[in-house]
């Protein structure tokens, strides 16, 4: 019986389309036929039955298909009983599994004798599996997209790698045996990396694969007739492997393979070992290279020596710090596609066009190379994975996400209806009206105007989107409405940066722009231009230069204080010469460097900071955190990601993050308080809280380091530590106080509370007293060891037991057992700013009550002011009265703040077994409220010292960000001065005691 007329319902078939799929339906038929004749003549089964026998629905689905692709047309025609295969195993709903793929083609490639088999069964394979990819395209059951499709190809391309690649090795291995083993034992075999949109996972329909090649080690072959050595192999391995897949025979091709993308591309070895690969990219991997290796990703042969190899070429791919000169790559390279474009007349190209595929994974991918270092979460594949992730990161805000995703798949399924007609690679659109008929009936749009009108929406939404990260700064800068400073423009900042003016024009330039001292602010520029440092620049920093200057420049004369900016931020750009990314990273984004401008006039502390730490530019592309400080608990969230993204082994690595940390945390509050965004006691709060939670990392750190050694130690109570660490730090001085300023360093103390005779329960036990001494040295060695940020703190162990003759880390008894036998009275008043800062809470409550429990003793009255005004006045003869005349020293001259600090003490000491609201506290202003709230002193008398004491504070901060010493007027701080000499001379020196030698007038 023959195929009826109207087998195929062509009820959703568009007019146009109905006469080809006529004659689609009568080769089909004769097909049929002959294959009808055929099952008659060897008994076989007929696939015509089948056929007959298919469900209305799948009917509609077949007429659909045939309509659209020429490619599953012919396929049928040549092959009519597949659709049956395909029908009966699911194929034409739902993807079969990567497993089930593997084992399919590995019992077709088991009959095969010679390599014109395994080339045949693999195409074969290759074909039938594409027109089930295909048919689920084009007919959307359940659950299958574009993401999708692109996922069954990549993983089609990979089971037919790994099949020739398995069957290759087998069938060598008489002939020439198999590589040697690793110099670990384990077994080597060739590593075959999917680049591009394989390594993604993202393959079109027809889509070359490109690969890279390589092995572990050299050495010979064994076990085969002849022994080659392992370049040789490997390489002959290789080529048989491209023609697997590449080579054109009857059955046509199963995958073009483009081998360019390795080192040296063409030219160079087809298969490299991961020692030379490692040095290639190390040495002259060029910035395109690093575009290229986003992608690279295992697909075949020994996937965990790809992981291997790929781990070992990470840190070419992404840099640690933030690369904006990827974006400047990205532009070029973008510039040579769109010179080919326009040569070509290629505009219509949805891929390399304007607003195609191309400028979307630009735009992904820009962000991984700049961001991928810090930012491990980007260190993805795939571009879907990579642009989902960039709102949570701040890169890429959400709503331009929304639009960039919806436009991308759009225009990857034009991109897959174009290349399912016939199986052919192209991102062109047709010219023929039936074909544009076909792909208009793929996408579901009524006719071809209007899939162009929604391809026209989406391609101007795409450009809009890339220019705003691709765009050239300075292009955009000459663009804008808003002319440069002064009305000078760029090329007038360029040729004075150059020395192509006079120097009368050159200095009238700088007056016009608002410099009051041009001649200065023109021998600086010039000097630096001048430089051995610029002139011997490579040449890619010199043209990093060359492009940021004038933008600098122009910053400059913006800001409110052009000399000052100029001479603070002059030595930053030197300090960065040889490292051009932050170079790039100014030019790159303009706002960054008003920030740079605004925060360098305000603080020679934040230029040097800046200089010293060119890492620390980074924070200026965030202005909404970098005039925000974060409180304690996104402080300790951002840490502990930073931390989680470093393997625990390199300490390296980790300790460089904790200091780039802190410094950029520090820089966020200095920023703010420059900008009056934050309160005086909030600025010491923040400065504190970033203390607190590096001291809790690096507790942290030290007792896994150790325990992980020598197991935990006993404790006091016979039970065993566990992973929190049995271990206290406590804070004195500013920290305790909450009072820390931008250079404080720590004064701490160790607190532990293990078994004195008891050891750690280790494989390398050590007793107690070793075991937390070493973690003590631990904690300090952390804190201050140099690394290229600098280090994390200053330590200073002085105020422990016995100071520096005693032990480095004390139990909460014996420090107990000295407070209350063998302290003085200074060391009492220095335990009124102890407090926890990082460590165990309830040996932190214990301490708390150590604490409480000796401030809290009942003293002699007069010998306990006796001996603190003594103290004072040693401190004083030592620290203070070095001011100039008029001048005064905020911290140590009489009615300072450390005349504030010792009145609060002496209270504490005095007044805490009576009012025990005193102990609870370790900062100056607390205890000044909780003396006026308890009474036990005059509330105007208190209020008046928190005023003295913020003013003071306030003046001590702004000099530390001003580079100055610690001093005021002493006019400027009379009055603040004469309520903290009076509140003293009550308290502590009444008229009958000392001679009042402050030197200001009380009436």
């Amino acid at each position: 019986m023959p195929l009826p007329d109207d087998f195929l319902p062509l009820i959703d078939i568009p007019e146009p389309l109905k006469a080809p799929l006529g004659r689609t339906h009568e080769r089909l038929a004769e097909a049929l036929a002959r294959a009808d004749n055929l099952a008659g003549m060897t008994g076989r089964e007929s696939p015509l039955e089948d056929w007959l026998g298919l469900s209305p629905g799948r009917r509609e689905q077949l007429a659909r298909v045939l309509a659209i692709s020429e490619f599953v047309a012919e396929t049928l025609v040549r092959y009519p009983e597949w659709l049956l295969h395909l029908d009966a195993s699911g194929e034409l709903d739902e993807a079969p599994t990567a497993e089930a793929l593997g084992s399919w083609l590995e019992e077709r490639l088991e009959a095969a004798e010679d390599e014109a088999a395994m080339q045949a069964a693999i195409r074969r394979f290759r074909r039938a599996r594409m027109t089930g990819i295909v048919w689920r395209d084009l007919t959307r059951p359940a659950g299958v997209d574009m993401w999708s499709t692109a996922a069954a190809v990549s993983h089609l391309a990979e089971v037919c790698l790994e099949g020739a690649l398995g069957w290759l090795e087998g069938f060598l291995a008489p002939r020439w045996g198999r590589p040697a083993p690793r110099r670990d034992g384990s077994e080597q075999r060739l590593v075959v990396l999917g680049m591009g949109k394989l390594g993604a996972g993202e393959l079109n329909l027809s889509s070359d694969i490109d690969l890279i090649f390589a092995f572990p080690e050299g050495g010979e072959t064994e076990g085969g007739r002849k022994a080659l050595e392992h370049q040789e192999y490997f390489t002959k391995l290789g080529q048989r492997l491209i023609g697997a897949l590449d080579a054109v025979t009857a059955d046509g091709f199963a995958f073009r393979v483009d081998m360019r993308l390795r080192p040296l591309g063409d030219g160079g070895p087809l298969v490299g070992s991961f020692n030379s690969l490692s040095s290639y990219y190390q040495d002259q991997g060029r910035e395109w290279e690093r575009y290229a290796m986003l992608k690279a990703r295992p697909v075949a042969g020994d996937l965990d020596a790809g992981d291997e190899l790929l781990a070992g070429l990470r840190p070419f791919v992404y840099r640690r710090y933030l690369d904006f000169g990827a974006i400047e790559s990205l532009r070029e390279l973008k510039g040579m596609i769109n010179r080919e474009v326009r040569r070509k007349g290629m505009e219509g190209n949805i891929k390399l066009g304007p607003g195609g595929i191309r400028e979307v994974e630009f735009v992904v991918q820009a962000f991984q190379l700049i961001r991928g270092g810090r930012d491990t979460e980007l260190q993805v594949t795939s571009l879907k994975s990579a642009l989902e992730r960039l709102p949570a990161l701040g890169l890429l805000p959400a709503e331009v996400v929304e639009e960039l995703t919806p436009d991308y798949v759009f225009l990857r399924d034009l991109e897959h209806a174009l290349q399912a007609l016939e199986d052919r690679q192209t991102q062109s659109l047709p010219v023929e009206d039936l074909d544009r008929e076909r792909v208009a009936l793929a996408l579901d749009m009524e006719d071809w105007p209007a899939l162009m009108a929604r391809l026209d929406e989406v391609r101007a939404r795409v450009r809009q989107h890339f220019d705003a990260v691709i765009a050239d700064p300075e292009e955009e800068l000459q663009e804008s409405e808003e002319s440069t400073a002064g009305g000078i423009s760029l090329e007038q900042w360029r040729a004075l940066w150059r020395g192509e003016l006079e120097e009368e024009e050159g200095e009238q330039l700088l007056d016009e722009a608002g410099f009051e001292e041009s001649a200065t602010a023109a021998r600086r520029i010039a000097s630096l231009y001048h430089s051995r440092a610029v002139q011997g620049m490579q040449r890619i920093g010199f043209e990093r230069l060359e492009a940021l200057m004038p933008l600098l420049l122009d910053a400059v004369a913006e800001s409110e204080a052009p000399d000052t900016a100029l001479e603070r931020v002059l030595p930053l750009i030197e300090a960065v010469l040889r490292r051009t990314a932050y170079l790039a990273l100014l030019r790159e984004n303009p706002e960054a460097l008003s920030h740079l401008m605004t925060l360098c006039a305000a603080s020679p502390w934040i230029a040097e900071q800046l200089a010293r730490y060119p890492i620390l530019l980074d924070e200026l592309l965030t202005p909404e955190t970098l005039y925000t400080p974060a409180d304690k608990a996104r402080l300790a969230d951002e840490l502990r990601q930073a931390l989680a993204r470093i393997p625990e082994e390199d300490e390296e690595a980790q300790l460089e993050a904790l200091r780039v940390f802190k410094h950029a945390q520090i820089l966020h509050v200095a920023a703010s308080d420059i900008a009056g965004t934050r309160h005086l006691m909030k600025v010491s709060d923040y400065l504190t809280y970033i203390a607190e939670v590096i001291l809790e990392a690096v507790l942290a750190m030290a007792w896994k380091h150790l325990t992980r050694k020598h197991g935990v130690p006993e404790l006091a109570d016979g039970s065993r530590a566990g992973a929190e660490p049995a271990f206290l730090i406590v804070g004195y001085g500013k920290l305790g106080g909450i009072e820390l300023g931008y250079g404080s360093d720590l004064d701490l103390v160790f607190i532990h509370d293990g078994a004195t005779q008891g050891s750690t329960d280790g494989p390398r036990p050590l007793d107690n007293a070793v075991f937390y001494t070493r973690l003590g040295q631990r904690i300090i060695h952390l804190l201050t060891a140099v690394t290229p940020a600098g280090t994390l703190y200053e330590v200073d162990m002085r105020l422990r037991p016995s100071g520096n003759s005693g032990l480095l880390v004390t139990s909460l008894a014996a420090f107990g057992d000295y407070q209350r036998r063998d302290a003085w009275t200074w060391e009492h008043q220095a335990l009124v700013r102890a407090r926890v800062v990082a460590g165990h809470e309830r040996l932190g409550e214990a301490f708390d009550a150590v604490r409480a429990e000796i401030l809290g003793r009942e003293r002699d009255a007069e010998a306990l002011r006796e001996e603190v005004v003594k103290m004072r006045h040693k401190m004083r003869d030592h620290l203070g009265g070095k001011s100039g005349e008029g001048e005064f020293d905020l911290k140590h001259d009489p009615g300072g703040m450390v005349d504030i600090e010792f009145l609060c003490q002496y209270a504490v000491l005095a007044m805490g077994h009576e009012t025990p609201e005193l102990l609870r506290w370790s900062d100056n202003m607390r205890l000044l409220e909780t003396l006026e709230a308890t009474e036990r002193l005059p509330a105007r008398e208190c209020q008046r010292l928190r005023d003295a004491y913020l003013a003071l504070r306030s003046a001590a901060h702004r000099a530390s960000l001003t580079r100055e010493p610690a001093r005021g007027r002493s006019d400027a701080f009379q009055d603040h001065r004469r309520v903290v000499i009076e509140a003293w001379q009550r308290l502590l020196e009444p008229a009958e005691g000392e001679p009042d030698e402050s030197g200001i007038d009380k009436d």
